[in-house]
């Protein structure tokens, strides 16, 4: 008796069979689990590192006395808010946040206001020398500010603006127009000419059409530039102390200074100053948040 063995036909080709299972995989570019948990423990880790010198600024600031930094574990039976008031009731605190926001707001209007009219000529129009004037702008920024206090306080005494909050608001100028010039004259590149087009047809003048229709459509752009200009201008310390010599007019850099002389440091003191100083940064940070990630990548797409 003799059996016969039947074989399965053979499978054509790009055939697959229903009950072989499918190979499991990731898609390219997927991350797994591992390099997932790995990335997110890189960022906390990250995350923590650039907050603990602001909470350590905290931590010390809470501290009752000047040496309480040598011995930070006191701090924790002794945590007290004295620092805070003794700093806005018994110093020029409110002299100086006053004399910060006048300069800063005034640098940073004029010097954006400056740096995007500039941006825009050079971005629209081909006049003799535009690219070496741009290069110029970036020429200012490689001399040392040590080098340029000199003729520059000459030139403000000159003008009767020493101790005065626009010849400070001037000086700040030098160094954030040439910056934020370049910085919008990159954003502008991104908008398209036939917008300036349809301005001209429609009648406008040539500052009539940057007004109305360029600076809406560079609101991220002129977001980066007024942040890059206002911690500027609120942090500066080398100007303000040269040109600025009356009590009442100290910015916060320089006010800081008073906690410090020659044979004492009040640091517990500056470490309440430091931390009531950084909220109105914060504030004008939150106002800005929504225009700071686009007009950073932006500008940079064109150039």
């Amino acid at each position: 008796m003799s059996t016969t063995t039947v074989e399965p036909p053979a499978r054509t080709a790009g055939q697959t069979s229903a009950a072989a299972p499918r190979r499991s995989g990731r898609r390219r570019g997927e991350r797994g689990p591992l390099a997932s948990a790995a990335s997110h423990a890189a960022l906390v880790v990250a995350s923590l590192i650039a907050f603990f010198p602001v909470a350590w600024l905290i931590f010390l600031s809470l501290g009752p006395d000047k040496d309480d930094y040598l011995h930070p574990g006191r701090i924790w039976r002794t945590m007290t808010f004295d620092n805070y008031s003794f700093v806005l009731q018994h110093t020029g605190f409110l002299d100086w946040l006053k004399s910060s926001l006048v300069v800063t707001v005034g640098t940073t209007a004029i010097g954006v206001l400056i740096a995007a009219t500039t941006g825009y000529a050079v971005s629209r129009m081909r006049f003799p020398g535009y690219k070496k004037f741009m290069w110029l702008l970036l020429l200012t920024q490689m001399f040392p500010i040590a080098v340029l206090i000199v003729p520059m306080y000459q030139i403000m005494s000159d003008l009767g603006l020493i101790d005065t909050y626009l010849g400070l608001v001037l000086v700040n100028c030098t160094t954030i127009v040439p910056y934020s010039a370049w910085l919008l004259k990159g954003y502008f590149d991104t908008i398209p000419f036939e917008i300036d087009e349809a301005g001209r047809i429609d009648g406008l003048s040539p500052f009539g059409t940057f007004v109305r229709l360029i600076l809406p459509l560079a609101k991220p752009g002129l977001a980066v530039a007024a942040f890059y200009a206002f911690l500027t201008a609120f942090g500066e310390v080398a100007f303000a102390s040269t040109f600025m010599l009356s009590n009442d007019k100290y910015t916060f850099a320089v006010g800081l200074q008073s906690f410090v002389s020659e044979h004492d440091a009040q640091r517990n003191l500056m470490a309440a100053t430091a931390v009531l100083i950084a909220i109105p940064v914060s504030v004008f940070f939150y106002l800005v948040q929504k225009n700071l990630v686009t007009g950073l990548t932006a500008g940079g797409t064109k150039g």
